[in-house]
């Protein structure tokens, strides 16, 4: 059985332009990102092992923030997870899949959670 290595970023708040309702255009939105990379490991990590053994976990939440183009109206949070799946596959060939899940708080009431998860794998 071979090894898996997984990076995570949760429950990291970005506001961004999204959304296709009045009160949704205009003006950022926050949304709660959890983002998952599945990664190619190496055979082994020892104590010493360098960070370009890995990924920096840095770059996840880069994905989900300065890399989404400023100025940019996303109608669809599919779209925001699919440029964030991009970026990282274009940041790394060691990805191997991304899975991002987006919840939109503006519309959540209480504990529940309305959103999107997309999980895609290196073509």
């Amino acid at each position: 059985m071979a090894d898996s290595l997984y990076l995570e970023l949760a429950d990291f708040v970005h506001m961004v332009h999204t959304g296709i309702y009045s009160e949704e255009t205009g003006r950022p939105q926050p949304l709660r990102f959890t983002i998952r990379i599945k990664l190619k490991p190496i055979a082994r990590y020892e104590a010493d092992t360098p960070l370009d053994a890995s990924k920096n976990y840095m770059d996840l939440k880069f994905a989900a923030s300065e890399a989404l183009p400023e100025g940019v109206h996303f109608k669809l949070i599919e779209a925001v997870a699919d440029h964030i799946c991009e970026t990282l596959f274009l940041q790394d060939e060691r990805v191997e899949e991304v899975s991002v899940k987006i919840v939109k708080l503006a519309l959540s009431v209480g504990e529940e959670q309305i959103g999107i998860t997309l999980t895609r794998e290196r073509r």
